[in-house]
């Protein structure tokens, strides 16, 4: 699954080296494997919202995941090692805590095997699952995955991407996939509060994502200067040895970094629209929200709800007696007022001024944000406005 620094390419085996073939049949058939998980935190509150799950090969003399993944390729076993890898870690799911996504990782040229269809078809309903693709090897083209994707959305599943601003998860890839997770290259991590050019470029990354109604996640934080640059920046989802280590199913991370970030005043250089969000109605079906609507003949709409409160679509009276939805625009709580109004212009012209599905940083609902209140908040902020209202 994940890949880790430090391995080498591996050959067909000698007698100073593993055992390949031998040692990736027993892997593949979930012999000496393991999943170890690294917690994900939402930097505004200091909590744990999610895990990724990484391979382990405790049953063997090679440990490093690196050298594994490299030797399946070599073999020709890569869709074998990655199903057993899935498997493994996909053990641990129905006991993922509530309101946590779980992350799985990969190799994008491998989704089109029949080897991890069968995985996804065995687990049914996706929600709460993250699918990552990573950067084993190049893909000039996301055409030929469309329909495995758009298979993993409709089941549920969140698609991010591993590593982006290195390698081939450039902007256009991004463009192409449209990810609801954009995970940044630990090497734009690495020193960020020393550097105001990978400063920069995380921002951007940041605006992009909000744009395209994605999170950004920004992975292997080591230090707490980084740690402290990335929420001055306002990115939302962190991991890393500073937070945590890899480990057993479900671990939190450090107590005194939990505070650290709970106890950091809010970003308020810009407004956001946590400060407009408001409450609304919600229903689990369609048949739910009409109910809803025979009981109160003042409500507007209702919030139609998936599995783990992840908001749907956006009911009114006719849509609901209907069985009739169309899927709602989401945003995040602290995606900027200016580009959340941006973003709901784009919306075709009987959809462009219902209200926007707002979420926390694990998807999760938390309210609804109207237009005519981002249109009031953003007028009261500019400092024009305000000099013309002034008597």
């Amino acid at each position: 699954m994940s890949q880790e620094p430090g391995g080498h390419v591996p050959g067909t085996g000698s007698a100073a080296g593993p055992d390949w073939p031998g040692n990736l049949a027993a892997a593949c058939r979930g012999e000496g494997l393991s999943a170890a998980y690294q917690p994900i935190t939402d930097t505004a509150r200091g909590t744990v919202v999610g895990y990724e799950a990484l391979a382990r090969f405790p049953g063997f003399p090679e440990k490093n995941p690196e050298a594994w993944f490299a030797a399946a390729r070599a073999h020709g076993r890569s869709a074998d090692l990655e199903a057993a890898a899935l498997r493994v870690a996909l053990k641990a799911r129905p006991v993922l805590p509530a309101n946590c996504f779980m992350s799985l990782n990969v190799s994008p040229e491998l989704l089109r095997t029949e080897k991890i269809r069968e995985i996804w078809r065995g687990q049914g309903n996706l929600g709460g699952l993250v699918i990552e693709l990573t950067e084993q090897t190049p893909i000039d083209s996301y055409l030929e995955l469309e329909p495995d994707l758009n298979q993993l959305r409709a089941a549920g599943a969140l698609i991010a991407v591993d590593d982006a601003g290195a390698g081939y998860a450039g902007l256009r890839h991004l463009l192409a996939l449209r990810p609801s997770l954009i995970k940044i290259d630990r090497e734009l991590i690495q020193d960020v509060d020393r550097d105001e050019a990978k400063r920069a470029l995380i921002s951007m990354l940041g605006t992009f994502a909000s744009r395209v109604d994605a999170w950004i996640l920004a992975e292997g934080v080591e230090r707490v200067e980084e740690l402290d640059a990335l929420v001055d920046l306002g990115v939302p989802l962190v991991q890393g040895y500073c937070l945590a280590r890899p480990g057993p199913a479900w671990e939190q991370i450090d107590l005194d970094v939990a505070h650290r970030l709970a106890s950091k005043p809010p970003v308020t250089h810009r407004s956001t629209v946590r400060d407009i969000v408001e409450p609304a109605t919600t229903a689990t079906s369609t048949a739910a929200a009409a109910a809803a609507f025979d009981g109160a003949r003042d409500l507007l709409m209702v919030v139609l709800l998936g599995e783990h409160r992840r908001p749907v679509a956006v009911l009114d009276p006719t849509t609901a007696a209907l069985g009739m939805m169309t899927p709602g625009m989401k945003v995040n709580l602290d995606t900027p007022l200016s580009e959340a109004l941006a973003r709901s212009m784009t919306r075709t012209q009987d959809t462009r001024f219902s209200p926007l599905l707002v979420t926390d940083n694990a998807g999760r609902f938390a309210g609804v944000a109207r237009m005519e209140r981002m249109i009031t908040a953003l007028a009261e902020a500019d400092p024009a406005t305000k000099d013309q209202q002034q008597p």
